[in-house]
């Protein structure tokens, strides 16, 4: 195979020697050699494109981070106007199983079709589905649209981190990956807020309807730079069948996480007839993926000794974090008799300081050899800190600092396993991986939140709402602090045991040469 070059910042760069020779290896199913001469040269971008290119993708990313979130606040006025409370979950729900399942397809088909299509593509759905939500008569109309923004909002995540590793190299392609952690950090501590106002003080609907002048803003400020963008993809022939069934296993099983528990017990027919079900397809996507000529996600493109640990680090940390944001709450209303906005407000250090965790992480890829020490550290710097808030009792300003310096720790994973994942793939492969990364990512979220709540459940001895849902403040007031400080301890021993999980993967990753410029160069040209 020839060496694949790609562009950094103004200047081309070519991939080592040694990665080079070991993309040669790749099995035939992974990247043929017939492949390469399709792959064209990259075209020279200047600094100033680059700087475009990423700030309209930022923008791009704000409106799938914003979405995820702005939502809730609104709720309560959604279902006044239509009179329907009971499928008010649906509205949250219909969004995230449409994203989670369609996060490695439009991944696979970045690789088939192009970056500049799929983006369109992508925010077209997203655009669509906002104005569908915005004129929804009803709920059931508001659920289907909030499924289409669903698909749209899950395509913009894997293309995003796709083009940007088009642009920028491996070794600096860290440091921008902390810019979109705080694009996700600034998504989730406005979207609350900008919900409740609009739904206050203007109209529920203004939700959705902001989503049309940011997109509008982004594909003016993306689309004339695409072309400029180098091309990596390669035609050929799509298995629909075996996107198909891995999107349906998705949808099923993320129903179970949803509705177990909750809506059904875990050991219902119903629940563990679904659990069948999506064991069955997973089986039959296995067995479809290993005889397919060209299968739609290439299984040994999922082994080696990078990406499965790779995946599961970067899964057991959002998994953490997303899982302590949506419990969190309920822990500072009980033990520490909070409002439910100064609980909201509670969140930021989580959030926020895994922003600064992620751009420490970025920054040292750009400048040490051994770059996965940092994310090795900060992961187990998070299980230590996630001890102390197992066995200790603290004041809500220690438990504050204490959760900040876990968020610190955890979020140098995040830019470390993405860039680690692409760095160990041929460049056809680059959107494929990053759509079965943000896939996994995604699961293991869903998993962490009802497994987390169903900790709470088992350790409280209680029918309580949890999982995200609203508290009714005599709930809440009605559990003894003692009895939730005393549960929250196996919610913070299972965190503990995620960030563990992920600092013994991130030991056993294998720490391959970052292509771009040398440690040398990027200490040069960040002086």
């Amino acid at each position: 195979m020839n060496k694949i070059e790609r562009q950094s910042a103004a200047d081309v760069q070519t991939l080592p020697d040694d990665i080079a020779d070991e993309l040669s290896r790749l099995p035939s199913e992974v990247l043929s050699v017939d492949d390469a001469p399709s792959i064209a040269p990259p075209v020279p971008l200047t600094s100033d494109e680059v700087r475009t290119i990423v700030i309209s993708l930022m923008l791009t990313m704000f409106l799938a981070a914003l979405d995820q979130t702005i939502v809730a606040t609104a709720l309560p006025t959604i279902g006044r106007q239509f009179q329907d409370v009971s499928n008010l979950s649906w509205v949250i729900t219909a969004y995230l199983l449409a994203s989670t399942a369609v996060a490695p397809v439009f991944g696979t088909l970045s690789d088939i079709y192009g970056r500049r299509v799929m983006i369109i593509i992508s925010l077209s759905l997203f655009v669509a589905g906002s104005v569908l939500c915005a004129i929804a008569p009803n709920m059931p109309m508001l659920i289907l649209a909030r499924g289409l923004q669903g698909l749209g909002g899950g395509g913009i995540m894997p293309v995003v981190q796709t083009v940007i590793s088009d642009v920028v190299s491996p070794r600096e392609r860290g440091q921008y990956q902390a810019y979109f952690s705080s694009v996700w950090m600034v998504g989730g501590i406005l979207g609350p807020v900008i919900g409740g106002v609009f739904a206050e003080h203007l109209h529920w609907s203004m939700i959705f309807w902001i989503n049309l002048p940011l997109s509008a803003a982004a594909i003016a400020l993306l689309l004339p730079k695409m072309k400029k963008i180098p091309v990596f993809h390669r035609k050929r022939k799509v298995d629909w069948l075996g996107g198909v069934l891995l999107m349906a296993s998705a949808v099923v099983f993320m129903l179970v996480l949803t509705w177990g528990g909750t809506r059904y017990p875990w050991l219902s027919p119903t629940v563990l007839a679904m659990v069948g079900g999506a064991v069955a397809l997973v089986v039959s996507f296995v067995w479809h993926a290993r005889r397919a000529d060209e299968p739609f996600l290439p299984l040994p493109l999922l082994g080696g000794s990078v990406v499965p640990f790779g995946l599961m680090a970067g899964g057991c940390a959002l998994g953490a974090i997303t899982g302590l944001t949506v419990q969190l709450p309920l822990y500072y209303e009980s033990v520490y008799h909070l409002t439910a906005s100064e609980a909201g407000l509670a969140l930021i250090p989580l959030a926020a300081v895994s922003t600064i965790g992620a751009a420490v992480a970025g920054r040292t890829m750009a400048r040490a050899k051994h770059y996965k020490r940092v994310a090795i550290i900060g992961t187990s710097w998070a299980a230590l800190c996630g001890l102390g808030l197992t066995l200790t009792t603290l004041p809500l300003w220690g438990l504050l600092t204490l959760m900040a310096a876990f968020a610190l720790g955890l979020g140098t994973t995040f830019p470390v396993c993405v860039v680690s994942v692409q760095n160990s793939v041929a460049r056809p492969q680059v959107g494929t991986i990053t759509g079965a990364l943000n896939f996994f990512r995604s699961l293991m979220s869903s998993f962490t939140v009802a497994a987390f709540a169903a900790i709470l459940l088992i350790a409280l001895g209680a029918d309580i709402p949890l999982a995200g849902e609203h508290h009714a403040a005599g709930v809440v007031n009605a559990i003894p602090a003692e009895d939730m400080r005393h549960a929250f301890r196996y919610v913070f021993g299972a965190a503990t045991a995620l960030m563990t999980g992920a600092a013994l993967c991130l030991i056993a990753l294998e720490e391959r040469p970052l292509a771009g410029p040398s440690v040398k160069q990027s200490v040069e040209m960040a002086e």
